[in-house]
């Protein structure tokens, strides 16, 4: 068996090193570095993947919320309502930008973020929601959007880790992640569902005035040479991680299929597990279904009720078995964003999940061997 990778790059790279080396030296050949001709061709055909007006390449994910919050004009002050239950940057652009962070609790089932807990925060001072989908799936878009439209606000999807799945309208329309809010955010890091083999990110939007805005504030504020009509950032997608990210893009669906069919095995090996509670679908499917296109397993996440999370962890890793906890800390008993407005009673399910989580290994060279050991080791710990 070959050694068991949290996020097996290498695997991936070896299937399409022959796409992918030509694109690189292509890049090398024409010295087009910056802005070259492959950031527009994959700005363009992802546009096109995703029945998005514009895509607007950066340099980074976390600047594309940054750029994004920028784009819609939000002011110091504006309060802008995020989940508890995600990764730091989500929260760090909105105090970069000194705006006012407001945490609010997840889902359980989905760790998405609550819409009641949306609803309760929203004060005259809230401006923005920024609906993180988590782990691979969207958050309740159409409850999201109904609420922003209730209410005067701007929804900024934070699609880091969903790229490629579909949300599904109640009346079955089907659209893809980071296409519904009036502009979306994703990162193309390494370990990404798509990703670059350094950092880069996107903003996406179909909103023409929006989309204008935006491409000034990712190159200094500038439409022309040195000429400076809005506050910019230096933050572009560099020719050669366009190239990498073009390549791949094609092969992104067949992706998707693998991490389902890994996640579909992981489900079928603890469904009789009443103490492992295996990820549950937004669709309400009970698994993962045979045609599900909701859920991408960017992180394939287990809830253990009852065991000992942490041993399990050392367990895993003695075993040769990577893992991850995300996420140990809600953001807000972070030290940065500790906030006396916060009370515990409203984070009750974030404060339950940083105790259970447990992210096992999901990419796409995962085999049949990998799993069953995986599993195997699982079961056996549990069991004792």
């Amino acid at each position: 068996m070959q050694k068991i990778q949290m996020v097996d790059l290498k695997g991936q790279y070896n299937d399409i090193k022959d796409v992918v080396n030509p694109s690189i030296q292509e890049v090398i050949e024409t010295t087009a570095f910056i802005n070259g001709p492959k950031v527009h061709e994959f700005q363009k055909n992802l546009e096109t993947y995703l029945g998005v007006k514009h895509v607007i390449p950066c340099a980074n994910g976390t600047d594309a919320l940054q750029i994004a919050m920028m784009g819609l004009g939000l002011k110091p002050g504006d309060e802008v309502i995020t989940a508890d239950f995600t990764f730091a940057a989500t929260v760090e652009v909105i105090a970069l930008l000194q705006l006012t962070p407001v945490l609010v609790d997840v889902n359980e089932d989905d760790f998405n973020i609550n819409i009641e807990a949306i609803k309760k925060a929203i004060t005259p001072k809230t401006k923005a929601i920024v609906p993180v989908h988590l782990f691979g799936q969207c958050a309740d878009m159409e409850a999201i959007m109904e609420i922003a439209k209730a209410h005067n606000l701007f929804v900024i999807e934070d699609n880091a880790q969903a790229i490629g799945a579909n949300y599904t309208y109640k009346d079955a329309r089907k659209v893809k992640a980071g296409t519904i809010g009036n502009v979306a955010a994703t990162s193309f890091f390494p370990s990404k569902n798509l990703g670059c083999y350094g950092d880069g990110g996107a903003i996406f939007t179909n909103d023409d005035d929006l989309a204008h805005t935006i491409r000034g504030i990712v190159n200094h504020g500038m439409y022309e040479r040195y000429h400076h009509d809005v506050v910019g950032v230096n933050s572009r997608l560099d020719s050669i991680q366009a190239a990498v990210l073009d390549a791949k893009l094609p092969h992104l669906d067949r992706y998707t299929k693998s991490r389902q069919k890994a996640a579909k095995k992981y489900n079928e090996a603890f469904k009789s597990f009443k103490n492992i509670i295996t990820p549950k679908t937004v669709n309400g499917c009970e698994g993962i279904c045979d045609t599900c296109d909701c859920h991408v397993f960017h992180q394939y996440t287990l809830k253990l009720k009852g065991i000992d999370r942490d041993a399990l962890v050392k367990h895993l890793n003695e075993k040769g078995i990577p893992c991850g906890v995300y996420y140990p800390i809600p953001l807000h008993k972070q030290k940065a964003y500790l906030d006396e407005r916060y009370k515990e009673e409203d984070f009750t399910v974030t404060n339950q999940l940083v105790k259970e989580v447990i992210s096992l290994p999901m990419h796409t060279e995962l085999d049949d061997e990998q799993i069953e050991y995986i599993t195997s080791t699982i079961i056996n710990f549990i069991n004792g």
